[in-house]
Parts: C-alpha cells; sequence; structure tokens
C-alpha cells in the first residue's frame, strides 16, 4: 500500500492507519479430491491472444493505455507534477484500417489530484494543468500516433481529489478486459487476482497467451486466439481450439496439433511447466498480466518458437 502512494492520510487512506482482515479457510475437501489428483480446479474456458500490433505481440490499444498509467505513476513518483494523486487509470481508442492500426483517435485520463488545480469554481481542474498532463504523460507515449483529430479526456468528470477505497471499493476481481487484451479477444469470464495457478481461470489463461505468443511468434499466423476448455476435477482439457482469423500459414487444424504436441496443457503440467508456485504475483497486480518483460513472466517467453517452426517445416 505504501509503494503504491497511499502514504498519506490526505488521500483518506494511507498504509498507515488502514487495517487488514485475513479470512482465510481450507478449500473444499469435494473440490479437493478432484484437484489434488492433477484435475482442474473449476470448469470453463480460458482465452489466450496475440497479434503483431507490438514488439510485445499484444494489441496496440492495451499496450497505449497500459503505457499511459506507467508513465502517469512515473511523472507522480518523480515530481514531475506535484498535484497527482496515486489514484488513476487510462483509455485509448485507435482507429483501424484494413485490420491495422493507424492512429490514436481519444485519449481518456483519469488521475487523482491535490485542490490546488483546480480552477475558481471548484469543480474542475484548470486548462494549465490539464495541459501539463497532455504533454507530460500522454505525448510521449502516444506521440506518434495522434494528429490534430486526437481528442483528450484529462479527468473528464472535472475533478477527481476523492480517490482510492474511500472514493470506490473498487477492486472486486472483474478487472478482466484491462488485465487480459482491452477487448480485443474475447474472455471466459473468469477473474484472475486472488486465485491460486490450480484455478484454470488464471493458469490456463496463462498458458494460452504462451501458446497464442509463440504461434505468432514462431511465423505460423499474423494473429493467433487460443480457447481452452476444463470440466472440474479432470486434468485434460476438453476442448482445444486455434483461430489464426484467416492470417495463419498451416490449416488451424495443423497448428491445433503442433500445440497438443508441444505444450502441455493438464493443470498440473502447465503450472510446473510456466513455473507458477513461486511468489510471482505481486506485478501483475497493475498494468496487466500479458505483454509483460520482467521476470516471473515466464508465460511471455518465446521458447517454443525454434520447435515450432522446425516441426511446421518453415
Amino acid at each position: 500500500i505504501k509503494d503504491i502512494g497511499y502514504s498519506d492520510p490526505k488521500y483518506g487512506f494511507d498504509y498507515e492507519t488502514c487495517a487488514i482482515l485475513n479470512a482465510i479457510h481450507c478449500q473444499s475437501a469435494d473440490i479437493a479430491q478432484g484437484v489434488d489428483t492433477g484435475g482442474a480446479g473449476d470448469q470453463g474456458l480460458m482465452v489466450g491472444y496475440a497479434c503483431k500490433e507490438t514488439p510485445e505481440l499484444m494489441p496496440l490499444p492495451i499496450m497505449l493505455a497500459h503505457r499511459l498509467t506507467r508513465k502517469l505513476a512515473d511523472v507522480r513518483k518523480k515530481n514531475g507534477l506535484k498535484y497527482l494523486g496515486p489514484d488513476g487509470k487510462s483509455q485509448v481508442t485507435v482507429e483501424y484500417r484494413d485490420g491495422e492500426p493507424v492512429r490514436v483517435e481519444t485519449v481518456v485520463i483519469s488521475t487523482q489530484h491535490t485542490e490546488e488545480i483546480l480552477d475558481r469554481s471548484g469543480k474542475k481542474i484548470t486548462t494549465k494543468a490539464r495541459e501539463e498532463i497532455i504533454e507530460k504523460v500522454v505525448k510521449p507515449i502516444v506521440g506518434k500516433w495522434i494528429d490534430k483529430k486526437t481528442k483528450y479526456f484529462i479527468n473528464p468528470t472535472g475533478k477527481f481529489v476523492i480517490g482510492g477505497p474511500q472514493s470506490d471499493t473498487g477492486m472486486t476481481g472483474r478487472k478482466i478486459i484491462v488485465d487480459t487484451y482491452g477487448g480485443m479477444a474475447p474472455h471466459g469470464g473468469g477473474a484472475f487476482s486472488g486465485k491460486d495457478p490450480t484455478k484454470v481461470d488464471r493458469s490456463a489463461c496463462y498458458m494460452a497467451r504462451h501458446i497464442a505468443k509463440n504461434v505468432v511468434g514462431a511465423g505460423l499466423a499474423d494473429k493467433c486466439t487460443v480457447q481452452l476448455a476444463y470440466a472440474i476435477g479432470v486434468a485434460e482439457p476438453v476442448s482445444v481450439m486455434i483461430d489464426t482469423h484467416h492470417t495463419g500459414k498451416l490449416p488451424e487444424k495443423e497448428i491445433t496439433r503442433l500445440v497438443v504436441k508441444h505444450f502441455p496443457l493438464t493443470p498440473r503440467g502447465l503450472i510446473e511447466y510456466l513455473k507458477l508456485r513461486r511468489p510471482i504475483y505481486r506485478n501483475t497486480a497493475s498494468y496487466g498480466h500479458f505483454g509483460r518483460n520482467e521476470e516471473g513472466f515466464t508465460w511471455e517467453k518465446l521458447n517454443v518458437v525454434p520447435a515450432l517452426r522446425k516441426d511446421a517445416g518453415i
């Protein structure tokens, strides 16, 4: 909580005075008897996606949005704009032509701030503050994609003095789109946060992303959606589906065969393969779970590319 930036009572929530309640109990024995033998911790379908829009093989809009929030935090922590508070979010709308990104249509930045940058009405931030945020946060990130028609919505409600848990109870485990692909790919509906890797909601989504990224990285397709489906207590997936969106260099049936051959798809197998039983999840709490290069994001590695290319004969 301190590292996030809630270090002062003026934000209405701070690390020195907040209370943390632990109410952890054992998993249901009825579920555990299936999970302990290597079965999936729940039923459901999980989706992974990759494309060639960015070096990270991620959709451009979500990557720009994450870079903006990183920049917002960086400017705040380095006192670039002293009035910024720890709460904030972003959204980017990108225009596509023939399936390729060409420009940014809109940028939305909502950032907590102190009262010093409110105008005389007390209901919105000053024009100067708005321009400073655009110059120091937005343009360094999206500069090459903006033009004269790009629209900026900086704190569009007017002001954002009250933030964090005091303002909105917020994180309830449902941030499934910002944690994944920004709406560019389907989603099975299961959130990640608060779940251990026996829950395929989390671990199988990581493996699906790993598969999709390696398929695209190997040049087997320019875009790839991977869908895995599981039944509770059953180890092997009940469905493996590959969609290359008409960009595949091989038939989807053949790519599916390669996927089943080269990637472990049982919960126990993928947990061991991705090394998910380690304290690696703190960094996933912000800036998304995919398109990351930090240590611990094993599902982002392109280690299967050589084997896929060799087996595919390309």
